[in-house]
């Protein structure tokens, strides 16, 4: 946690907070904190700065916060994700968060078993849980938009082409003969496939509504590393 992120019900008043659970035992078992230590603060979907800790228990933790920092800048990126496999989902949700996507649509796909969209991290609570969680290593603190959309066909004809207008569209897929680009500079939509990756007709579909196909080589990557070197390649998303 390189960043305590704060919600509305962290305050007690305008420069107050309270922090328990997670955070607290963060304070107390990582950073080793006291009182009069400051942490790096930030509140959702808000400003940056610092908490100077006030009083520190085995229950809470009272800060006084100043917030003047910009968080930093998003990137210019639509990813639609092919619903990956819930003992990965937790891991690539925090990734993105981390490399600062904030338009994020979940799709199905015809090698997405029906299971996957059951697992209880597609909750709103499991799901702010795990974007705060990339935030926080990243030290952002605006949440990513999160889309659930479950059925491919009607997702690509009725609503991916408004969300690809003025933007470079790429579906990423083995074999194809374009090789991803790098370092664009313009806003961007990225469709990657689930293991396996999209079957030939969803790739044409993809390909339909506006996507070019591109490749990361020869290697068959799976989805919680084809999503950050992808996004990383694309945008610099580390540099």
């Amino acid at each position: 946690m390189n960043l305590a992120l704060l919600f509305d019900e962290d305050f007690t008043g305008t420069d107050r907070v309270l922090l328990r659970g997670r955070r607290l035992e963060h304070l107390r078992t990582v950073l080793k904190a006291s009182t009069g230590h400051q942490i790096p603060v930030g509140r959702a979907n808000g400003a940056m700065g610092t908490g100077e800790i006030l009083t520190l228990t085995d229950t809470e933790a009272e800060l006084k916060i100043t917030l003047s920092q910009r968080p930093p800048q998003p990137l210019p990126l639509t990813l639609i994700l092919a619903m990956p496999r819930p003992k990965m989902f937790r891991r690539v949700l925090q990734t993105c968060a981390s490399l600062g996507v904030k338009d994020i649509w979940l799709i199905n796909s015809y090698k997405v078993e029906k299971s996957f969209w059951q697992t209880p991290w597609l909750s709103d609570d499991n799901l702010r849980e795990n974007l705060t969680l990339g935030l926080e290593q990243a030290k952002d603190t605006v949440m990513p938009q999160v889309h659930i959309r479950k059925l491919f066909k009607p997702f690509v004809e009725d609503e991916l082409p408004a969300l690809l207008a003025n933007k470079i569209a790429l579906v990423a897929h083995p074999g194809t003969t374009a090789p991803c680009p790098v370092h664009l500079n313009e806003p961007a939509a990225l469709c990657i496939g689930p293991e396996g990756g999209f079957t030939d007709y969803e790739v044409g579909k993809l390909e339909e509504a506006g996507c070019q196909g591109v490749h990361l080589g020869p290697r068959i990557l799976r989805v919680e590393t084809a999503v950050p070197v992808l996004i990383s390649r694309l945008f610099d998303a580390c540099g």
